[in-house]
This record gives structure tokens, C-alpha cells and sequence, in this order.
């Protein structure tokens, strides 16, 4: 397989990258940050969640997870915006599968606590999937998953479906696909 690099996503490969100190909190309104900075604990969650990597990273497949509320343009339904407007505390538990070769321009978000300008022009802010073809162009990962998810992030008042409905079903078809690793990409 072939993978085009584009200049950008070249130097963007090649840089090294700094720390940066970054206030998650810096957009919420101030009554709201207490529930984030130390949210109580779930019933289960007495240890840290952790599993052992045990697979070489070039040797494994790779799946993303994206908390940007993305799906795809006229082949999905948007996430629930008009009920999260009048529960400004709910998010959506559903999620969305996006195929691997999805091109620029296919993706859209629906998510009220995230501004979307910088998504939508370039869809490698908030699902690196071409960075990810790139990484595994190079070697350094053994395969791009076929399918990759979204979800909407800002789950505070649904994370009972979250946990019982929304993880499992990802997890299910991340095992079918024989997918080693799913990695993150926040919104």
C-alpha cells in the first residue's frame, strides 16, 4: 500500500513536539469546573483502569476513537443535538463507525461543546486517520484498522448507557476486526 504524505503531515511527522500546558477547563463556566477537576468515583472504579500493551506496536492493528461527535455526511444521522440544547448536562451515548477510507470533506460533527471550524477543514484534528496511514507507511504501526469510531464526548449524565451499552458495542466489533489497540483522539 501506497500512502501519499503530504508536506504538512511530513514536518508535522518529523518535528518534535513540546510540552504544552493546556486549561481543559478554560471554556467551561466556572460552576462546572468543580465536576470535572475531581468527579466522584463510579461504583467499579477502585483501581485505574490499565491494560497491558503486550503486542510490538509494528506489529499491531490500530483503531481510533474520536470524542468530536464526527459522522459521516449523508450516510449517518448526526448525533442528538436538540435533546443535549435542552439537557445542556446529557450528551449522546450513541456512536458512529467510520470506515477507514473515509476522504476529507465526508465527515461532519454534531457536538454543542466544541467548536467545529477546525474539524471540518481538516478532519486530522480530531481523527488522525491519515497521520495513522502515514505511521503505518513508515513501520512504526502494523495496520490501520478498517472501521474507527466517534463518539461525543461530555458524557456526564449518560454514562450508565456508556458503560453497559456504548463500550461494549465498540469493544465487540474492535475484537472482531482484531484490533490491538484503540487510541484516543480527543476533541
Amino acid at each position: 500500500m501506497t500512502v501519499d504524505v503530504p508536506a504538512a503531515l511530513a514536518i508535522r511527522l518529523s518535528t518534535r513536539i513540546d510540552a504544552v500546558q493546556v486549561d481543559s477547563y478554560a471554556y467551561l463556566p466556572r460552576s462546572f469546573r468543580a465536576m470535572f477537576e475531581e468527579p466522584p468515583r463510579l461504583e467499579g472504579e477502585d483501581e485505574p483502569v490499565w491494560a497491558p500493551f503486550e503486542r510490538r506496536l509494528a506489529d499491531a492493528t490500530v483503531a481510533l476513537l474520536s470524542s468530536a461527535g464526527l459522522y459521516v455526511d449523508g450516510e449517518q444521522a448526526p448525533f442528538d443535538l436538540d435533546r443535549e440544547r435542552a439537557e445542556p448536562g446529557w450528551g449522546d451515548p450513541t456512536w458512529r463507525a467510520i470506515p477507514r477510507d473515509t476522504p476529507q470533506g465526508a465527515l461532519r460533527m454534531a457536538h454543542l461543546h466544541v467548536n467545529d471550524a477546525d474539524t471540518l477543514a481538516d478532519h486530522e484534528v480530531s481523527l488522525p486517520l491519515r497521520t495513522l496511514d502515514a505511521l503505518v507507511a513508515e513501520g512504526t504501526v502494523g495496520a490501520s484498522a478498517p472501521t474507527h469510531y466517534s463518539v461525543m464526548g461530555y458524557q456526564q449524565a449518560g454514562l450508565d448507557v456508556w458503560r453497559e451499552q456504548t463500550c461494549t458495542e465498540i469493544v465487540s466489533r474492535l475484537r472482531d476486526e482484531h484490533v490491538d489497540a484503540l487510541l484516543l483522539a480527543p476533541a
